[in-house]
C-alpha cells in the first residue's frame, strides 16, 4: 500500500486526507488487528510533531495495549486510571496541553508533552482509545479532536463488521 506524506496549510486539508487514506487502509483487510496497525502507521506518519500513536482496546474490563508506532508503553491500564482511562470512564475525549500538569497522567515517553485521546465506540460500546501523544506543549486542539473523531468512527463501524481481534 503506497500512502505518501503530504503537507497541508490547515488541520481541515491534513485531516480530510488522514481519513481518505483510513478508508483505504480498512478497506484491505477484515482483521481488526491488521487494520489497527496500519491506522497507526497511518497517524504516526501523516501527523506532524508526533512521538507515539496508537491504539488501547478493551479486554477484560481494562484498557490493554493494542498496535502502536513509538517507544515501548505500559501495557495495561486500568479505567479512571491516566489520559486513556479517564476517557473510557467519562466515555469522552480528553485533550491534555502539558501532561506534566496532569496529576493523573500515566509517562510512557518522558519526552511527551501533550495528549489526545479519543473513544472508539461499536455497537454503543467502548472498544477501545485513539491515543496520540507529542513532544510539543498544546499540540492538539478541537480541529485534531474532529479529525480524529472521525477516524474513531470510522473505525468503530469497521471494528462492527470484521473478524474478532482474540
Amino acid at each position: 500500500m503506497d500512502i505518501e506524506y503530504r503537507e497541508f496549510s490547515d488541520k481541515a486539508g491534513r485531516y480530510a486526507y488522514l481519513n481518505e487514506q483510513l478508508d483505504r487502509v480498512l478497506s484491505e483487510t477484515d482483521e481488526l488487528c491488521s487494520a489497527l496497525a496500519n491506522a497507526s502507521a497511518l497517524f504516526y506518519l501523516l501527523m506532524p510533531g508526533l512521538n507515539w500513536a496508537g491504539f488501547y482496546l478493551m479486554k477484560r474490563g481494562r484498557l490493554m495495549l493494542g498496535p502502536f508506532q513509538g517507544k515501548p508503553a505500559v501495557a495495561r491500564i486500568e479505567v479512571g486510571a491516566g489520559v486513556c482511562g479517564t476517557a473510557v470512564a467519562r466515555r469522552a475525549p480528553q485533550i491534555v496541553e502539558d501532561v506534566h500538569a496532569c496529576n493523573n497522567h500515566i509517562a510512557c515517553d518522558a519526552a511527551s508533552s501533550s495528549e489526545i485521546v479519543v473513544p472508539i465506540f461499536a455497537d454503543g460500546e467502548i472498544l477501545g482509545v485513539i491515543d496520540i501523544d507529542s513532544p510539543l506543549k498544546a499540540n492538539f486542539d478541537a480541529e485534531d479532536l474532529k479529525g480524529l473523531q472521525t477516524a474513531a468512527d470510522k473505525i468503530g463501524a469497521f471494528a462492527q463488521n470484521c473478524a474478532a481481534v482474540d
